[in-house]
């Protein structure tokens, strides 16, 4: 396989190539999910994680909830969302995100959290209830929840995901070489076994993984290995942007055609599905990932 070439940071003087660039969140199906997340109070990970395309997906009328509040006990270095010591959870934010998604008519929801390691369930009881209200409410409305690292704790882990969503998604957020550095409080085994037992569990899975972060495409490809060999189905790969000048530097822009020179990759060493692309993140395009 031919390697494309990336473009470095001091190549492009740390601005963005054009291919990065997006339309500002604008439009009527914008402004309407805008009122429902202030007036339900809800977070939501398209803005504390500063995601590009924030514009189209509120613009189509969806959106990724983060539950468990916005505060998170994780200091990972690529990572927008607050760090810290989270508040006393919100016991009923299940009915209220239930009742945002009926709102909206969601057909297709996606759920995530921050890390809560503080909690000894790790906010386990509070991703099944949100799972089985949204479905008790909506109940033609398929979901993906986006968990956290369990920290081995796999009984936490199993109430998570027997609410009735149909994709789990943990992300792997980068290659093992890496971890110490983007992810220091997670393991790259761990989070490999989180998906083995998920799939075991028998739901459709699925990760993410971040580029321009130093990986090489050796790198890239042994993950993918990796990961189908611990059953994972969906594999989505984008472009890391620095959230903020406290966050790790992007080391190169990879060119989208070698994004596409990886979803072609990822597919023959087995991977079910792969979303890939500059602006991919986590929930883009989610709604594709059902039924693969």
């Amino acid at each position: 396989m031919i390697e494309l070439p990336v473009i470095s940071v001091e190549q492009t003087k740390r601005k963005k190539p054009d291919w990065l660039r997006v339309k500002l969140p604008v439009g009527k199906e914008y402004a309407a999910v805008r009122k429902l997340v202030d007036e339900h109070k809800l977070h939501t990970i398209c803005e504390s994680g500063n995601c590009p395309n924030m514009g189209e997906c509120w613009g189509a009328g969806t959106a990724t909830f983060m539950i468990l509040g916005n505060v998170c006990t994780r200091s990972c270095s690529f990572c927008a969302v607050a760090t810290g010591r989270p508040p006393e959870y919100d016991t009923d934010e299940p009915r209220r995100v239930a009742e945002a998604i009926r709102l909206m008519k969601v057909k297709h929801a996606v759920i995530t959290s921050v890390n809560r390691d503080e909690l000894k369930d790790r906010g386990a009881e509070i991703w099944y209830q949100t799972v089985v209200e949204t479905k008790r409410l909506s109940p033609e409305t398929t979901i993906e929840t986006l968990i956290p690292d369990v920290k081995s704790n796999w009984d936490a882990l199993i109430r998570m995901i027997e609410g009735g969503q149909e994709v789990v998604s943990h992300n792997m957020e980068t290659v093992e070489r890496l971890y110490k550095r983007v992810r220091p409080q997670a393991k790259y085994v761990r989070s490999l076994e989180q998906i083995k037992r998920t799939k075991e569990f028998g739901k459709r899975t699925k990760t993410g993984i971040m580029l321009g972060l130093g990986e090489t495409v050796d790198e890239v490809h042994k993950a993918m290995d990796d990961l189908v060999a611990h059953g994972c189905d969906i594999l989505t790969l984008g472009q890391y942007l620095q959230p903020t000048k406290m966050h790790i530097e992007v080391a190169e822009f990879i060119h989208p055609e070698q994004f596409d020179s990886y979803r072609d990759e990822g597919l023959k060493r087995g991977l079910k599905y792969v979303e890939s692309g500059p602006l991919v993140r986590s929930s883009y395009h989610a709604e594709r990932h059902v039924n693969v």
